[in-house]
C-alpha cells in the first residue's frame, strides 16, 4: 500500500513543484525587507520564499510548514515536541534561524527548537540553502532560515484574525494589526496555540499519546519611523511562553514537563548620504528554561543566557555595478544555571563583502569574514559566489565557502553528559546550481559537496535508552542533489498552482572498525525525501492537497537496519470558502494524514494519525 501511494503521488507530482528565488524578495513593493544582505549577497545560491499564502495553508509550528514546503528534513519528537532540522545531511545546530537579519540559535543547544516557533508571527519566511557563516557567524552552515517582519510605509490600516480548533482540543488564535503611514510602521501580532494532545495511536484501539499536552503564546511588535529622507528607526520586539508535557515512550515512564521563555529586542538606525549607507543595530537576547523531571514535583533544573549584540553595516556603491559592504559585529552571553556556573563568552568579527554585475548577464559575490573568539581561535571565513545567464531560459550558479561552528553550553556542560574537551567544527562546500525558467515555469537542479571536519553532534550512548551524548566525528562528507520546480497556470477563473521539492542526500562519518574504513550514513538523515502540493481556486473557493515522502533512515551510529526508521507517506487535503464580499472571511476544513499513516520521525515517537481543523481566516 506505501508503494502504491507513493507511485501515485510522484506520477502526480513529477512536474508540480515551485520554486521561489530570491528574486521574488526584490519584487516586493513598498516594503522594507528585515534582512537586506540576504537579498543582497545571496544570488548565486538558492533562496526559497514562503508568503502569506503558503503560510496559511499550513500548522501554525515552523516545522509544519518547512517539513511540507521545502527539502530539510525534520527529527520531530512527537506532535508538538522537540523538533530539530536536518538541512543538507547536517544536525540541527548546523542550521541557522535568523530573525530580521540576528542569529537567534539557543546557546544552550546550539540551534532552534522548530515547533516553539509559531509562522503567523511572520511576514515572510526564507530558505536559503549552502553555507552562510561570513554573513550570519556560528552554525549556518547546512543553511538558514529567515524569519522576516518586513516594514511597510504605506497608508494602511488592516487587521487579521485566524481561529482554528481541531482534534485533540487543538486551538490556534493568532491576531494582526497593521497600522502605517509614509512616516511611520506599526505592527502587532498575537498567537496563542494549545492542544491536550492525546491522540490514539493509527492502528490500535487503546494505546494513546500520554502527557503529551503543550501550549505556547507569542507577542511580536513591529516599529518603523522615518526622521526624514535619510534617517530612520526600526524597532522589533518578541516574546515567548511556552510549557510543554514531553510525551511518554511507555505508559511506565515518568512524566516531565519543560517550560520556556525567551525575549527579542532589535533596535535599528538607517542613515543613507552619498553613495553610503549605514545600519546601526544593536539587539538583546534573552532564553531561559525549566526542566521538570517529574511533573507531581517542584524540583527543576534551570538554564538562563542573556546575549548582547552590536552590528555596524557600511555600504558603498562604487557606481551601477560594484558594491561593497563592511560589516562589524561584536556579540557578549552569559550562561548560567544548573550546571553551567557564570559562563560567558565574547566573539567579534570584521566581515567585508564585495558584489559585481560584470554585464547583464554575468556577476559575482565574494566575502571575507575574520572571526576573534576568546577561547576557540580566530577563524578565517570566506563565500565566492557567481552566476551567468546564458540564454533567455538558463541560468547557471557556483558557490563556495567555509564555514564554522563552536560547541554550545549544553555540548560542554550538560549535566552528565557535557563534554568540555570539544573541539569547534570547521566545512568546506561547493555547489553548482542549474536554472531553466519561462514565464510560468522553472526548474532549479542543485548538487552540492561538504567537507567537515570535527562536526559536533549528539548520539545514543553505548548503553543505549534515552541517553545521548555529544562527540566530535573528525571526518563527515556530505552530498547530494536538490529539486525546485514551479508551474502556474490559469484558465479564464481557474487558477492552478503545482509546486514541491525533492532532495537526495548521503551524508557519511568516516570509521575505522577492525582494521577497515567505513562510511556510515549519518543518523535520522533519509536518503530520499520529497513533498508536493497542488492547488486550485476557483471565484470564491480554494483548495489543495500536500504530499509528503521521507525515506528510511538510521537511528544508531552504526547503521544497524534492525533499528531503522521506516519510510512513511503523508497526504493533507485544505478546502476553503470566502464569505465576504469588500473583505475576505474565509471559513475552511483541513483533513490531516488523510490516509491515517502509521509513522515515527524519531524511533518510539508516534505521531497522529487522520485528524481533522477547522478555521476563519478573517482580513478587514
Amino acid at each position: 500500500m506505501t508503494l502504491q501511494k507513493l507511485y501515485i503521488c510522484l506520477s502526480l507530482l513529477a512536474c508540480q513543484f515551485i520554486l521561489a528565488q530570491n528574486d521574488s524578495i526584490t519584487k516586493l513593493k513598498e516594503v522594507i525587507v528585515s534582512d537586506t544582505n540576504l537579498k543582497k549577497y545571496s544570488d548565486s545560491q538558492s533562496v526559497q520564499l514562503l508568503n502569506d499564502s503558503i503560510i496559511n495553508k499550513n500548522q501554525a509550528s515552523l516545522t509544519s510548514l518547512l517539513n511540507y514546503n521545502t527539502v530539510i528534513y525534520f527529527k520531530e519528537n512527537g506532535l508538538g515536541m522537540t523538533s530539530a532540522p536536518s538541512f543538507r545531511g547536517t544536525t540541527g545546530a548546523q542550521t541557522a534561524v535568523i530573525w530580521n537579519g540576528i542569529n537567534i540559535n539557543s546557546q544552550f543547544l546550539g540551534q532552534a527548537d522548530f515547533n516553539t516557533i509559531g509562522t503567523r508571527d511572520f511576514n515572510s519566511i526564507a530558505v536559503k540553502a549552502g553555507g552562510g557563516s561570513v554573513l550570519y557567524g556560528s552554525g549556518a552552515i547546512g543553511g538558514s532560515i529567515h524569519l522576516n517582519n518586513d516594514i511597510r510605509f504605506k497608508k494602511d490600516f488592516s487587521n487579521h484574525l485566524f481561529l482554528s480548533g481541531g482534534s485533540y482540543d487543538t486551538y490556534s488564535t493568532n491576531y494582526r494589526a497593521n497600522v502605517s503611514s509614509d512616516k511611520y510602521s506599526i505592527q502587532v501580532n498575537i498567537s496563542r496555540n494549545s492542544s491536550d494532545n492525546d491522540f490514539k495511536y493509527p492502528g490500535t484501539t487503546d494505546q494513546k499519546n500520554i502527557n503529551g499536552a503543550y501550549y505556547n503564546t507569542s507577542m511580536n511588535t513591529t516599529f518603523g519611523y522615518k526622521i526624514d529622507s535619510k534617517n530612520s528607526l526600526k524597532l522589533y520586539s518578541q516574546f515567548y511562553d511556552a510549557e510543554r508535557h514531553f510525551s511518554l515512550t511507555s505508559p511506565n515512564a515518568t512524566k516531565t514537563k519543560y517550560n520556556d521563555f525567551n525575549t527579542r529586542n532589535l533596535l535599528e538606525w538607517e542613515n543613507t548620504f552619498n553613495r553610503f549607507t549605514s545600519k546601526l543595530r544593536m539587539a538583546h537576547i534573552g532564553e531561559s528554561y525549566k526542566y521538570f523531571p517529574s511533573i507531581t514535583s517542584d524540583f527543576y533544573t534551570y538554564g538562563k543566557v542573556e546575549t548582547s549584540i552590536i552590528k555596524y553595516d557600511l555600504a558603498f556603491d562604487v557606481n551601477d555595478k560594484i558594491k561593497l559592504n563592511s560589516i562589524i559585529d561584536y556579540n557578549r552571553n552569559k550562561g548560567y544555571g544548573s550546571s553551567i556556573n557564570n559562563v560567558k563568552r565574547q566573539v567579534g568579527s570584521a566581515s567585508l563583502l564585495l558584489q559585481h554585475f560584470v554585464t547583464d548577464k554575468w556577476d559575482y559575490t565574494a566575502s571575507i569574514r575574520q572571526e576573534l573568539t576568546d577561547n576557540y581561535g580566530n577563524p578565517f571565513l570566506f563565500s565566492l559566489g557567481t552566476r551567468y545567464q546564458f540564454t533567455d531560459f538558463y541560468r547557471i550558479k557556483l558557490n563556495a565557502s567555509k564555514n564554522f561552528r563552536m560547541p554550545t553550553y549544553n555540548d560542554l556542560f550538560w549535566e552528565g553528559s557535557g563534554n568540555p574537551d570539544l573541539k569547534p567544527e570547521t566545512s568546506y562546500q561547493g555547489e553548482i546550481g542549474n536554472e531553466f525558467f519561462t514565464k510560468k515555469f522553472s526548474l532549479s537542479v542543485t548538487m552540492y559537496y561538504n567537507s567537515i571536519k570535527d562536526l559536533l553532534r549528539w548520539v545514543p550512548s553505548q548503553g543505549g535508552g534515552d541517553n545521548w551524548s555529544p562527540e566530535n566525528t573528525s571526518r563527515v562528507r556530505a552530498y547530494g542533489a536538490e529539486v525546485l520546480l514551479e508551474w502556474r497556470t490559469k484558465i479564464e477563473n481557474h487558477n492552478f498552482t503545482l509546486n514541491g521539492t525533492y532532495a537526495y542526500t548521503v551524508s557519511e562519518s568516516k570509521q575505522l572498525i577492525k582494521g577497515e574504513l567505513f562510511y556510515k550514513q549519518l543518523i535520522y538523515v533519509p536518503y530520499h525525501k520529497l513533498t508536493g502540493s497542488v492547488s486550485y481556486n476557483w471565484k470564491k473557493v480554494s483548495s489543495y492537497f500536500q504530499y509528503l515522502y521521507n525515506g528510511e533512515a538510521f537511528s544508531t551510529p552504526f547503521n544497524n537496519p534492525a533499528t531503522k526508521v521506516k519510510p512513511y507517506n503523508v497526504g493533507n487535503l485544505g478546502i476553503d470558502y470566502d464569505l465576504g464580499k469588500k473583505n475576505s472571511y474565509k471559513i475552511g476544513l483541513q483533513i490531516l494524514n488523510i490516509w491515517n499513516e502509521d509513522y515515527q520521525p524519531v524511533i518510539g515517537r508516534q505521531m497522529p494519525g487522520r485528524n481533522y481543523t477547522i478555521y476563519i481566516n478573517l482580513n478587514f
